[in-house]
């Protein structure tokens, strides 16, 4: 069960998130900034249990691949055990125009090592 609530908090990270206002027009060198902050601003709601706001945040592709309380239902079941974030750094961020199941456009897969109070370290990715 703790493998499977682990592979959901993966999967259910790699959101695509509405932040085209962010990217458009931006070159690649100014929409990474952009993209990390935004980012950062999403997973700050996510910290806070801040889950439908989050969710209403997100792209309406990910909107579309599952309702609000399924997202308020997974992240309940695989936050809990992880217990409040601690700490957080960028680990890496990527610059797309292409992403598999995704419409072409602008993004930025960022990863970052977190840390939370029952697990030391965690790698989150978001694309924005």
């Amino acid at each position: 069960m703790k493998s499977q609530q682990t592979n959901l908090f993966c999967f259910v990270l790699v959101v695509l998130m509405a932040a085209t206002t962010l990217l458009a027009g931006d070159s690649e060198k100014e929409a990474v900034p952009a993209a990390v902050k935004a980012a950062e601003s999403w997973l700050g709601l996510v910290d806070e249990g801040e889950y439908g706001k989050s969710w209403e945040q997100s792209a309406e592709l990910f909107r579309a691949a599952l309702s609000k309380e399924e997202w308020e239902e997974s992240l309940n079941s695989a936050r809990e055990p992880l217990g409040e974030m601690i700490g957080r750094k960028v680990k890496s961020t990527k610059y797309a125009t292409s992403l598999p199941g995704a419409p072409d456009g602008e993004y930025v897969v960022i990863q970052f090592t977190t840390s939370f109070t029952n697990k030391n370290s965690a790698i989150e990715t978001v694309t924005p």
